[in-house]
């Protein structure tokens, strides 16, 4: 699985942003794609996840309302829009891919990740 994440950049608060991952190397079967973020020295954060089987999604609290995940129709390349985006969402934000997600939702924790993309909100 590749995953290369893209669209970081420099925002002010209460700006957008729109994330792209674009994903290839897997076959479309029971796994998810989602975003997740970590600062150097710091414990990871699942972000939004997107699960192939029933096609749901997942946020974290602190994104739901007002992050969307989407993806385009031949799952190559999946978004994270974010929207009025705050100083503490700065941090390098990771596409990541869960394996085995029959159930048809995905958790939040992946087991493959490319390079980051870094974020910054200035107040």
């Amino acid at each position: 699985v590749q995953l290369q994440a893209s669209g970081g950049g420099l925002v002010q608060s209460g700006g957008s942003l729109r994330l792209s991952c674009a994903a290839s190397g897997f076959i479309l079967d029971d796994y998810a794609i989602g975003w997740f973020r970590q600062a150097p020295g710091k414990e990871r954060e699942g972000v939004a996840c997107l699960s192939f089987v029933g096609d749901n999604t997942r946020y974290a609290s602190f994104a739901n309302g007002r992050f969307i995940i989407s993806r385009d129709d031949s799952w190559n390349t999946v978004y994270l829009q974010m929207n009025n985006l705050q100083p503490e969402d700065t941090n390098v934000y990771y596409c990541g891919f869960e394996h085995d997600v029959r159930s048809g939702h995905c958790s939040l924790m992946f087991d493959n990740w490319g390079q980051g993309t870094l974020v910054t909100v200035s107040s």
